[in-house]
């Protein structure tokens, strides 16, 4: 018979705020304050092109929403901005599959 691991997983008591870091061309979520965050990265790889790349969730925290909180605030800033996106990112492309928002869909550079 198999046995449950408990693992201690810490809880989200703070409203999610996306922070965005353009000089390190980076998405972040401080995790309840702690030195914990999730992030996403991208690059510019032409003057109005952006390669979102990768994103990444502490593993205490996956599987709440957090990656998807990152992508939104990814893909609101590729409109805002108007530049053209590489979705590397596997998480991404999920995200923009699952949410097919018309203003998403004219933004995606063809692979």
């Amino acid at each position: 018979m198999a046995q449950a691991t408990q693992m201690n997983v810490p809880e989200i008591n703070t409203p999610i705020t996306v922070d965005h870091d353009k000089k390190k061309r980076q998405f972040t979520i401080r995790l309840n304050g702690s030195h914990d965050r999730a992030v996403l990265l991208y690059e510019y790889v032409g003057k109005k092109t952006v390669d979102l790349q990768h994103t990444e969730v502490p593993d205490a925290y996956r599987g709440r929403g957090i990656a998807k909180h990152l992508a939104k605030a990814a893909m609101d800033f590729v409109v805002e901005e108007d530049l053209k996106a590489h979705l590397t990112c596997w998480y991404i492309q999920k995200y923009v599959k699952e949410n097919p928002q018309p203003q998403y869909l004219e933004h995606i550079h063809p692979m």
